[in-house]
């Protein structure tokens, strides 16, 4: 015990100076409002452009998939209904654009009811509310929901991105899987990354697949090349979560990355694009003017194109109606995108398409 003590630093003027300095230093990274906006507002600013990404309100890639059971969402429905109080949802200013910090999974709830998609049940002070779609409920209970404010924390843009993730991790306390995405240009740089930034500047890659010039600016077009390498060699590793599985897979290439395994994906990645190009009349995209490409279209034509050209290296000319089919809207929802479950399937149905199965 005595040695213990001995042990312990002797804290002196300048420690506390420096000490203080840094808490100063610190705390100018959190710039912050208090606000209130309807649920109707709140949900209007999350759905409209969401599947192009180009909703004011987002889910960023450091969050979890939609896991809330029907059960939890029907609880917290019959706390909004009741008025009991919900704890604030934070937003960050990004780009102008507002970025769910904490609350994903109570707007994508919000969005499931209104939306008519979730059947309330379980409920234990609102029973006759059971089986109840928001369709089924009084005009004037309607109208309440939609008018009801959620108090939320925006978080200002001189906020940086750092705060916002070490933010949520603190919220979600426990969470160790829930990893952010960094700024991987800075962190990644390299001959491995310098490659994948030639390959987003391709030009017949920016053709088919367009992307926003904020987007573009947030190394958007870089993110869907890296999932399209990352997915075609290692999807069965996946497990759900897409910050820790690029990193990783960024790693392990930075520190082995030979030129014969870079003609190999380039190879690879041209011969992809080139039959996109000859087969999808609106390349990625969902529509022939299209400004921006929805992730979870790109990863599943992509990645489901390579696969079946592995599988048979003389493909040609193929039919794609499907792409109208409710099976592949369905396949490439944007609910539970990063659900392994999910990415396996919608990859393998392209494939399979593609290879007339």
């Amino acid at each position: 015990m005595a040695k213990l003590k001995n042990d312990i630093k002797n804290i002196t003027e300048k420690d506390k100076e420096n000490a203080e300095q840094e808490i100063l230093e610190k705390i100018k990274n959190y710039d912050y409002s208090t606000v209130e906006y309807p649920i109707e507002v709140i949900l209007q600013q999350y759905e409209d452009g969401e599947e192009d990404d180009e909703n004011e309100i987002y889910i960023p890639d450091y969050q979890r998939e939609f896991v809330w059971s029907e059960k939890r969402q029907s609880k917290f429905i019959e706390s909004i209904i009741l008025g009991i109080p919900i704890p604030y949802i934070f937003f960050a200013d990004v780009d102008g654009r507002y970025e769910i910090v904490d609350g994903s999974q109570r707007i994508r709830t919000l969005h499931a009811f209104l939306s008519n998609e979730l059947r309330l049940q379980e409920l234990e002070k609102l029973i006759k509310l059971n089986d109840f779609y928001f369709k089924d409920l009084t005009i004037i209970r309607q109208r309440r929901i939609r008018k009801k404010s959620l108090k939320m924390i925006a978080l200002g843009e001189k906020t940086d991105s750092q705060a916002r993730f070490d933010l949520f991790e603190r919220i979600n306390t426990g969470s160790d899987e829930l990893k952010q995405i960094e700024v991987l240009k800075g962190s990644y740089s390299g001959k491995f990354y310098d490659f994948i930034t030639e390959c987003a500047n391709n030009e017949l890659f920016k053709k088919l697949c367009p992307i926003s010039e904020k987007r573009t600016l947030r190394e958007e077009p870089q993110q869907m090349v890296l999932r399209f390498f990352a997915y075609s060699e290692k999807r069965e590793e996946y497990k759900g979560h897409v910050a820790p599985f690029i990193k990783k897979y960024i790693k392990d290439k930075k520190d082995n990355f030979t030129d014969k395994e870079k003609k190999i994906m380039q190879n690879n990645f041209i011969s992809m694009l080139k039959f996109v190009e000859k087969n999808f009349k609106n390349g990625f995209s969902k529509s022939k003017n299209a400004k921006s490409t929805p992730r979870v279209r790109f990863e599943a034509i992509s990645v489901g194109v390579h696969l079946a050209l592995l599988e048979n290296p003389n493909l040609d000319r193929v039919d794609t109606d499907w792409l109208e089919s409710d099976e592949f809207k369905t396949h490439t929802r944007s609910d539970a995108a990063n659900n392994k479950l999910k990415l396996i399937g919608r990859t393998n149905y392209v494939k399979d398409k593609l290879l007339g199965k």
